[in-house]
């Protein structure tokens, strides 16, 4: 059978999204697939991250990592998305990426791809399940198929016990508050897993 393709997608102004995103890489490459950390296109004016030092941080940190394009969608097998939480869904710049996959979708291109989700916010309830649900429901118009990470492994609970997907609370001063590294490496490693059985299945 043929290497899965993952395809790690994230928007992130001021770090936490694109950590989770490279701990799933991290995870997905030991589990054997051929992996793209992609993030999605900013569209904030630059005055505005100019007058943030965090999020300029992330911006240069960031800057060699390419924006994911459709062509990237058509290429993975499978997704795993890391998003914070604007008001109990994904910010503008995520969801007017989503916007754009129409052509994908209508040519049924985006059927039977393996997903998987990762938020943060700046509170224990701050819409991160919402946020992760809100991002399913695109996926089901898709046709794509969701592999929450559930109560599957105890690494779930540990890391503050969200089914859906691992999430993360973060302080004013950037740090996470729950230890979700492993988790992220579970979730990343269990969605190579799925998106194996469905290739083998669909091959």
């Amino acid at each position: 059978m043929s290497t899965v393709k993952l395809a790690i997608i994230y928007y992130s102004s001021t770090g936490t999204n694109y950590q989770l995103a490279s701990w799933a890489a991290e995870a997905a490459k030991e589990a054997g697939a051929e992996v793209k950390i992609l993030k999605v296109k900013e569209t904030t004016p630059a005055e505005v991250i100019e007058g943030n030092e965090k999020w300029k941080r992330t911006v240069e940190k960031t800057k060699e990592i390419a924006e994911v394009a459709l062509e990237d969608l058509e290429w993975a097998d499978a997704f795993i998305f890391s998003t914070p939480t604007r008001y109990g869904n994904v910010p503008a710049q995520f969801q007017q990426f989503l916007d754009t996959t129409g052509g994908l979708w209508a040519e049924g291109k985006l059927a039977n791809k393996v997903v998987s989700a990762m938020a943060s916010a700046q509170n224990p309830h701050g819409g991160q399940e919402a946020t992760i649900l809100s991002l399913y429901t695109s996926m089901y118009h898709w046709g794509a198929i969701v592999a929450a990470p559930g109560y599957t492994d105890p690494v779930t609970v540990t890391a503050g016990g969200n089914p859906y997907g691992t999430s993360v609370t973060v302080d004013q001063e950037g740090k996470m508050q729950e230890d979700v590294e492993e988790a992220v490496k579970y979730q990343a490693k269990r969605t190579v897993s799925v998106a194996e059985w469905v290739k083998k299945g669909l091959e």
